[in-house]
């Protein structure tokens, strides 16, 4: 949640024209363990804005590790061998390209910036300063229209560290998120200097997902699929409870958070169905009451029966109406 206003307060600010002149229209960035949705809030975030998730300029830091491949973002300067064949990625073409008329603000997503090498940071400091960036070509790039969010795991580590043992219970995730957010922030204070983080405006720590959370990931994420069956094949599928509580009971991962609950979805209940429809067993109109998920194979007992109403529409869930 704190996230989701960090980011709501950026735009807003920037919109309505009272944001700070000669800076990024905002800058944050965004801690957490893994499969918490750093990544997935910024997503978010650009499909509010332009309509498209991946409507961003994402930087992967972890392929810039070493330091002579700053030059994949500013290009090389003249003379350099390469110079004309290694186009930049932070030019003022590509800023501007994904701004829309009703919308003028890109977002730079710098993805796992603890990768990265210390290069990267100081080529940042100059921008979230003073938004602006030479390239190797002795152009200027200017990012006063842009938000710069960067994530990272750093403190992950030390935040389920102390969760794992003989008595670990699930539940301890929603214990301490204080404590969870100071080993994060002293993880990168130590990772990162002290000129690039005073240059953050806003650092945000995501929480370890708990069951009920995590229970809401998992209905977000059926009715996704629930919505691309129905497109392409016109056929409706339903959970049990009980084929709802194997889902959870295999999907929850403190370590791994949202991402092993849909690498389960994913196993048990899509590539089935999918079968299921390639094999000519579903027919358009049908549904399927999946009825129990067996967690050791790609197997599930079900039932087929036709649709008892044509006015269907779908919610943010999996249920039908």
């Amino acid at each position: 949640d704190d996230a989701a206003q960090v980011l709501v307060d950026m735009v807003s600010v920037h919109l309505s024209g009272f944001g700070a002149s000669g800076r990024p229209a905002g800058n944050a960035l965004l801690l957490g363990p893994t499969g918490s949705g750093k990544t997935h809030a910024v997503e978010v975030l650009c499909e509010g804005l332009v309509g498209d998730p991946r409507g961003m300029l994402k930087i992967d830091c972890a392929e810039f590790q070493h330091s002579h491949e700053i030059a994949k973002l500013i290009g090389s300067p003249p003379g350099y061998l390469g110079h004309r064949e290694t186009p930049p990625l932070l030019t003022q073409k590509r800023i501007d390209a994904l701004q829309t008329q009703g919308m003028p603000l890109t977002v730079i997503l710098f993805d796992e910036i603890e990768k990265a090498s210390d290069a990267l940071w100081q080529l940042l400091l100059g921008v979230l300063d003073k938004a602006t960036l030479t390239l190797g070509n002795n152009e200027v790039t200017n990012f006063e229209k842009c938000i710069i969010v960067m994530t990272s795991n750093l403190g992950a580590k030390e935040m389920n560290g102390d969760r794992f043992g003989f008595e670990f219970s699930d539940e301890i995730a929603e214990i301490d998120n204080d404590a969870d957010e100071k080993r994060s922030m002293e993880a990168a204070k130590h990772h990162f200097t002290a000129e690039f983080m005073n240059r953050l405006d806003h650092i945000v720590t995501f929480k370890t997902l708990t069951k009920p959370q995590v229970a809401e990931i998992m209905q977000i994420e059926l009715g996704i699929i629930q919505k691309t069956f129905w497109d392409k094949a016109a056929f409706l599928y339903q959970l049990t409870p009980a084929a709802k509580y194997t889902l959870m009971e295999e999907g929850y991962s403190v370590e791994y958070g949202a991402r092993n609950l849909k690498r389960t979805i994913e196993r048990r209940v899509r590539l089935p169905l999918a079968g299921l429809v390639s094999s000519g067993q579903i027919a358009p109109g049908n549904t399927v009451v999946i009825e129990q998920v067996t967690p050791t194979d790609m197997h599930f007992e079900f039932s087929i029966q036709k649709l008892s109403s044509t006015d269907i529409k779908f919610t943010d869930t999996e249920e039908t109406i």
